[in-house]
Formats: structure tokens, sequence, C-alpha cells
């Protein structure tokens, strides 16, 4: 059994960050990463739908050690990830990860002040355990092994494909076919503009609005700052605008929620135009902030929209047929795919089963 000062479980974009905090703040310590993958980058090495991208900036969601250095700011998937490898690579943390084990089951010791860490090998099928002082869970907040999608009448009725973004086919071919999208969160909104390039028709079809922000892939007060200042100083003072410019925004939609209800709205009405239903398809019946913000670079969801290769429809699902989905409304809409954006399943802590002196610990009585 392998002793560790330090065992972080999962090697995405936090275990890797988790590991460079640890190597600058204690270098003296011992660290193992668990990656129950064969991969290095979590979400962002599972992900591959076409398109997928961050919605927040990478200046603050990259790493205080690391210059974020890529020219957008809303970046895609293979740039985070190429980026989060760099970062394990730089520093020799690829060294300290072991592949393939998933973590089961960890119990903390008051007697010897430890936990130990219970894995399951996850080619192999056997278990290996190891003990640490301390237990760093960089594991994500929801299941691997596949996404949410409720539970619709006549699913099995539909002759086309039906296809959930977390298990995305590589050889799907969308070319020319008719595309209905079920959602209206970040991922169903990054998937419209990416589809509709080669797609005969792509319609997001939603339950209920989202408020929707377009912002520049690239920002220019970055790209100024990092044409005159050294890497780390131009850095940090992006990141810093960035924070502040997030605090006021969030900060304004708490004391004037109205107020900036109607800007964000109008800054719709000019992306879609006159014509288009703002009202019905992109105003939410709750304020700004009380859900999360949906982020979309250069408008590239308002330009598939306006080109006529996307559309929203704003209804529910009555059921499923053999053509496509029939709504509460009574319209059809008629696909030959059919993509279920419809969430995560959530899970706490990697579904770890966490025991305290052998007794099970069930984290909703514990904290909020």
């Amino acid at each position: 059994m392998s002793h560790f000062d330090v065992i972080i479980i999962g090697a995405g974009l936090s275990g890797i960050g988790a590991a460079r905090q640890l190597q600058d703040a204690c270098p003296e310590k011992r660290f193992a990463i668990l990656e129950g993958r064969d991969a290095i980058g979590g979400t962002w090495d599972l992900f591959r739908y076409p398109g997928i991208r961050s919605d927040s900036d990478m200046y603050t969601m990259g790493y205080d050690s690391k210059p974020w250095l890529d020219a957008k700011a809303i970046a895609d998937g293979a740039s985070i990830l190429a980026y989060v490898k760099e970062a394990a690579l730089e520093r020799g943390i690829d060294r300290h990860i072991h592949f393939g084990h998933w973590v089961t089951a960890a119990d903390w010791s008051s007697d010897t002040s430890q936990w130990t860490i219970t894995s399951r090998h996850v080619h192999e099928g056997s278990s290996a355990q190891f003990t640490c002082n301390f237990l760093f869970a960089c594991s994500g907040y929801y299941g691997y092994a596949k996404g949410y999608t409720p539970a619709f009448a006549g699913l099995g009725e539909f002759a086309g494909e039906l296809i959930h973004p977390q298990a995305w086919p590589e050889d799907l071919d969308y070319s020319g076919k008719r595309v209905v999208i079920i959602g209206s969160g970040a991922t169903a909104m990054t998937l419209v503009p990416a589809l509709a390039k080669t797609a005969a028709k792509v319609t997001m079809l939603q339950r209920s609005p989202t408020y929707v922000v377009s912002m520049p892939a690239v920002d220019p007060v970055a790209k100024l700052l990092n044409m005159m200042l050294p890497e780390k100083l131009a850095y940090r003072l992006i990141r810093w605008k960035n924070v502040q410019f997030q605090r006021l925004f969030y900060c304004r939609t708490r004391v004037k929620p109205a107020q900036v209800k109607q800007k964000l709205l109008s800054l719709v009405r000019k992306g879609l135009g006159p014509d288009f239903d703002v009202d019905k398809h992109f105003t939410p019946d709750y304020n700004p902030w009380d859900q999360r913000l949906c982020l979309i670079p250069d408008a590239d969801l308002f330009k598939a929209i306006k080109s006529g290769k996307a559309s929203v429809v704003t209804d529910e699902v009555e059921r499923f047929t053999t053509r496509g989905i029939t709504l509460k409304s009574g319209e059809m809409l008629e696909a030959d795919i059919v993509i279920t954006a419809t969430g995560l399943d959530l899970i706490v802590l990697g579904d770890v089963a966490f025991t305290v002196d052998g007794v099970g610990v069930n984290f909703p009585d514990t904290f909020s």
C-alpha cells in the first residue's frame, strides 16, 4: 500500500491546477493523482461534440501560474485541452498520475489521522489501496458514464439517430440532415451554430428561454495589454479586469435587475433584428443571474438564426414518433437526428463512498 502526503482525485482542469498549486506552496510534499480514465483533461477530453468551447473566459478560468496566451478568451475545447496537458507536462505532473484508477471508497481513520483510498483498476478489474494525509477531490460534479436524458414518451419509436452530447459519435454525419437539439443551455447554444454550417436545418427546441450574452471571442483589451506589457503582468491585469467586470455585472443584476434585463434583451434584439420574436424565445420569466447566463462568442448563434439555417422553437415535448417530435402545441418537428442537450447526471464528489471511522457519510447532512 503506497502512502502519499496528498492524493488528488481527477486529472482534469482542477486536478492539474491543484497539483501545480501544491508544487508551488508545498514542494516537499509527496502527491499522487488518481485518474479513472486514460487521459489528462477531464471534461475537455471527454466531450467531443462539434464546436465545444468554454463559456467562461480563460483568463479567469486558467491557472494563475500559467498565463493563457491564446488570442481567444472564449476558447475551443481542443485549445483548453492542449493548455491543461501542457500545464501538466511542463511541471512533470504527468509522472504522478495513476491512470485507470477509479476511486470507489475513502475512509478516514482518527487513530492514524489518514485516509485509506480504494480504487478499481478499470482495465484489470482489480482493486488497489493508497493512504494519504490530505485528500483533494477534483472529480467534478457529474457522472462520466452517461448524460441525463428525460424519460420522453415514445423515445424508442424514433427511427432516426438519438444522441447525447456526452457520448458524441466520432463518425456522425449530420451534413444535409434535419437536426433537432433539445435544450437551451450552453451545450445547445454551442451546437446550433456548429451544426448549422453543414446540416440542412437545425432547430433548438427549448421548454423555456435563457438569457444570452454575446461577447467577442478575442478580448480587444487583452490583446492590447499582451502587446504592450510583459506576459505575466499582462495576464494578471487581464485577470483582474475580468474578475472585477464579472463582480460588477453580477452586483448590478442584484440591485437593478429590471434595468439589466432590458439591456440584455436590447442587445439580443440588435443581434437578431426587428422581425425575430425575442419576447417569446429569449425572454426568461426570471431575472438575470437567478439562473446562469449563456455566453456566445461573436454572436455566432444569432448569425446562424439570421441566416435561416437555424431556428428556435419554444414549446414542450409531447412525445417522440418515428419521424420526429410532437409538441404539446400540436406542432410536429421532423428530424433525422435528435440531440438531447438536456444536461448531466449530477453526483457528489465522484460518487465515492466516504466513511469516517467506518461510519458512512451523507454529505447533504454535513454541509450545504
